[in-house]
């Protein structure tokens, strides 16, 4: 009897640290993955790709092979390594890639990154069962950096689509893929942040995450706790070509509408207004008279585009596009490449204080970005300094040669502490002043001296990537 009821007291006291132990998995937020690795695993492929590259034979320029016998060892190894003397000679080999990818459909589609097979003269998958296939490139767009891929097989595990607009900032994710040509490698971490604008790609909202992804990881899905696939992992940011916490996913949404253009169309097509548009900071919405920062400032209207023709004007600030507000200029975008070709949108825009309504058609974003290029001419003539910037007025071939509307001022030095805190640089185009041009210095002084001190005031400045508006204090004594 006391033998029964020390099993039962240990059969209780097991249960209460089951228990117990449980309630501190469930505290502590960790989940378990195996499930998910498991149900996920084999809808991941492996992928590797050939690329012709060029080796130079031959010494560094300026470098002369000894003259040492050809029958002799010295002279067979230089002739070997780096050709005959006075010939630069040449080879060829094929380097090798590796990425990730997953699989959409049971008839064999796949998608990847477009820079996995970037220029590839062959593509080979890896299935989870050992399988190898040669895969046919069906379409691939570099803005998204999506490609899609078709195997000749059928009956294919495939992975379950979610939803990247349910996700939420802290939940977490799991990410199968193959860094270093590792298969099968399963990482995990939290969301970090979505809607994120990188600089290489301003019509991806990319959701930002903390799973570790190297080389190899490119084009991997990225798993939530439900086994859908919600974003492809796509990009890192790095200082020593490793990981450091910082991952780049395209939304799934993103990858399946780029996937329906290129099996419909073989090409991608995305709406484009013609607009440069910047962020607005604190200080250019105080000198434009805001609360606080918001929306998108339109820094210049290209020529031929679809805003040309329209009431938009430089120095606007879109706050709105089509109902859907514009918190930051990274927001529109991505609202304008989702919209249809054709299609007639409303923005909501912010000018001289006041809100109005400009609509136009939406066109088709061209297949290379438009860039402006040009330096201004170091000629000085009718150089003054004002604010504590010797300026002077733009010349006839220099308008013409960057490309510009109007005329402007060129900053030949920045000697003021306020210009030089607003970021203006030698080299700079003023073209405009609070929403006025300036063509001329006498110009530039009037507008100066109606400024009110220690307020901001809104310079357009032109520079050889496009234009940017700057924020100035205007110093007690201008």
């Amino acid at each position: 009897m006391k033998i029964g009821n020390t099993v039962v007291s240990y059969l209780i006291g097991f249960g209460f640290l089951l228990a117990l132990a449980a309630q501190v998995q469930a505290r502590s937020g960790l989940p378990d993955f195996t499930e998910l690795v498991e149900d996920t695993a084999d809808v991941v492929v492996n992928i590797s790709t050939s690329k012709p590259a060029k080796v130079q034979r031959g010494l560094p320029p300026g470098m002369d092979i000894p003259g040492f016998p050809k029958d002799g060892p010295f002279g067979d190894f230089f002739q070997r390594f780096f050709g005959e003397p006075g010939e630069g000679g040449g080879g060829s080999f094929n380097s090798r890639s590796l990425g990730s990818g997953f699989i959409i459909s049971d008839d064999g589609y796949v998608i990847t990154n477009h820079h996995v097979v970037k220029d590839a003269e062959e593509i080979i998958v890896k299935l989870s069962d050992r399988r190898m296939l040669v895969a046919e490139l069906v379409g691939s767009d570099p803005r998204s950096d999506i490609a899609l891929l078709k195997l000749d097989t059928t009956d294919l595990p495939t992975a379950r689509l979610g939803s990247s607009e349910s996700v939420k900032v802290g939940q977490w994710v799991l990410a199968i893929g193959s860094p270093f040509g590792f298969d099968a490698s399963v990482t995990a971490g939290i969301v970090s942040a979505k809607g994120r604008s990188l600089p290489s790609e301003n019509y991806v909202p990319f959701i930002q995450t903390d799973v570790a992804i190297n080389p190899g990881n490119s084009g991997s899905p990225l798993f939530d706790l439900d086994g859908n696939v919600i974003g492809i992992n796509s990009q890192i940011y790095t200082r020593s070509g490793g990981f450091m916490g910082l991952s780049f996913a395209i939304p799934i949404e993103v990858a399946v509408d780029v996937v329906d253009q290129l099996k419909t169309h073989g090409a991608v097509s995305r709406g484009w207004l013609g607009v440069y548009i910047q962020e607005v900071t604190m200080e250019l919405a105080q000198s434009f008279g805001m609360d606080k920062p918001a929306g998108a400032l339109v820094a210049k209207i290209l020529p031929g585009s679809p805003a040309e023709d329209t009431d938009l004007k430089v120095g606007d600030i879109i706050l709105g596009y089509n109902g859907e507000e514009i918190e930051s200029s990274a927001a529109l975008p991505v609202l304008v490449g989702q919209t249809k070709v054709g299609e007639t949108v409303r923005l909501k825009v912010m000018r001289d204080g006041k809100t109005r309504t400009v609509k136009l058609e939406v066109g088709q974003l061209p297949d290379k970005d438009q860039v402006l290029a040009g330096q201004p001419d170091p000629e000085e003539e009718q150089v003054d300094t004002v604010l504590g910037l010797s300026l002077r007025a733009l010349s006839e071939q220099e308008i013409e040669t960057m490309k510009l509307d109007k005329g402007g001022l060129v900053v030949l030095d920045v000697q003021g502490d306020a210009a030089k805190f607003a970021g203006i640089r030698k080299g700079d185009v003023i073209q405009m002043v609070n929403g006025k041009p300036v063509e001329t210095v006498s110009n530039f002084k009037d507008l100066v001296a109606d400024l009110t001190a220690g307020k901001y005031a809104s310079l357009l400045v032109q520079r050889p990537h496009g234009p940017e508006f700057l924020a100035m204090r205007i110093p007690e004594e201008p």
